[in-house]
């Protein structure tokens, strides 16, 4: 019996360059990022301009997390409690948890069979419900059609923010995931694309928008030791209005991913190799459905879903648990009890008049989500892909009457 014995949860190290440059901003004691000389780049702002340039925008904002940023990025944004936004029904809880913690209402759109957004519901909804903002997430790194994203917000007037704290280095037609929209978040947890343990980024090509959430973050009245920040005149009214949150980033995180970022496309390569070869694997398997990707979506595999779509919910649980005892790790989304990092949308009980969504409830219901740690080799990404397609033909064996 096949048996894979690495970790799921196991990263490949920070690269050198980063440990080296930790180290000495250890030495030096200064962490914090304002704790510079006169017109000095503190790490924290040489990795906002690095950023910023790599996605080929103006203005960047490192943050604690990944989650501060989506919070900051409501504040920024203008929203106001009791406000409604858009967001996907298939996400992880720190989504409706931004909006929750903005005091917005959360108006939850279907899933499409595609593990996207389903476009025909979010027309609907933003018709119906008036909402003046989209809180968008790629979720487990799977790019919507963007170009009919960008027509509902362009037609019903909707603020885009872009979640792409698992499309960090993908894109949409040669276009980089986080620069279509008026805000977009990104994260560098550890299970992330890039690894300084936790930490985020809020870019936007809004001058007024990044000053607010410069002063969000916690920059006191030092907004002008911002490099990758809009002139300083852009704060004369917003310093004054504008509430101190914390959330910055320190100099150590700062320059851990440096590095990181300066390798990431590479990363996303290998990614893609080993997503690939899974993909290639499980798709000659009958029990298993995988959605074509689209050929204008460059995506980044940190990750697969796949569905087992004529399982039950014992069959499913079957598979997870067989699939776990062989040292394989599957998420299930479809579960009513929350595990992990997984949680279904109506286990997000604060939300004021939950809707029913049957036709998320249905898709989620024989989804499974498997990390693809950099640490797996080819081989290992073969191996772990055989053992889902024997143990799913079991199952499925001893359901035959």
């Amino acid at each position: 019996m096949k048996v894979f014995e690495k970790s799921f949860t196991q990263q490949e190290s920070i690269p050198e360059q980063g440990i080296a440059a930790a180290i000495e901003v250890m030495r030096s004691g200064r962490l914090h990022r304002y704790n510079t000389l006169p017109d000095e780049k503190s790490e924290t702002d040489l990795l906002e301009l690095e950023f910023a340039d790599y996605q080929g925008v103006p203005y960047c904002l490192a943050c604690s997390s990944g989650g501060y940023a989506l919070h900051v990025a409501m504040r920024a944004a203008g929203v106001q409690a009791g406000d409604k936004v858009l967001c996907n029904a298939f996400t992880l809880a720190p989504v409706p948890g931004a909006i929750h913690n903005s005091g917005a209402v959360p108006v939850l759109v279907d899933v499409a069979d595609d593990y996207c957004i389903d476009l025909d519901d979010l027309e609907s909804k933003a018709d119906a419900s008036g909402a003046k903002y989209l809180m968008l997430s790629h979720m487990r790194g799977h790019l919507a059609d963007m170009d009919r994203i960008m027509a509902i917000c362009e037609r019903f007037g909707l603020f885009l923010i872009e979640d792409c704290a698992h499309t960090m280095g993908a894109s949409w037609n040669g276009r980089k995931s986080g620069t279509f929209g008026d805000v977009a978040c990104f994260s560098a947890q550890t299970y992330k694309h890039i690894n300084s343990g936790e930490g985020g980024f809020l870019t936007t090509r809004h001058p007024e928008v990044m000053a607010r959430a410069i002063m969000h973050s916690g920059s006191y009245m030092l907004f002008e030791r911002h490099f990758s920040a809009p002139p300083p005149e852009t704060f004369e009214q917003i310093r004054y209005q504008t509430p101190n949150y914390s959330g910055r980033m320190d100099n150590l995180r700062a320059a851990i991913l440096r590095p990181q970022i300066a390798d990431l496309d590479s990363q996303c390569e290998r990614w893609n190799q080993r997503y690939r070869l899974i993909e290639q694997t499980l798709a000659d398997c009958a029990s298993v459905s995988i959605p074509a990707r689209p050929e204008a979506e460059h995506f980044v595999g940190s990750s697969i879903q796949f569905s087992l779509p004529q399982f039950n919910v014992e069959q499913i649980q079957a598979v997870v648990e067989r699939c776990a005892e062989r040292g394989v790790v599957l998420k299930w989304f479809g579960d009513a009890v929350p595990r992990d990092y997984t949680s279904r949308y109506d286990s997000w009980r604060y939300i004021q008049e939950m809707p029913q969504l049957p036709k998320t409830e249905q898709i989620l219901s024989t989804l499974l989500d498997m990390r693809i740690p950099l640490t797996f080799s080819e081989q290992d990404c073969t191996l772990i892909a055989e053992i889902i397609v024997e143990v799913a033909a079991e199952v499925a064996e001893e359901s035959q009457p």
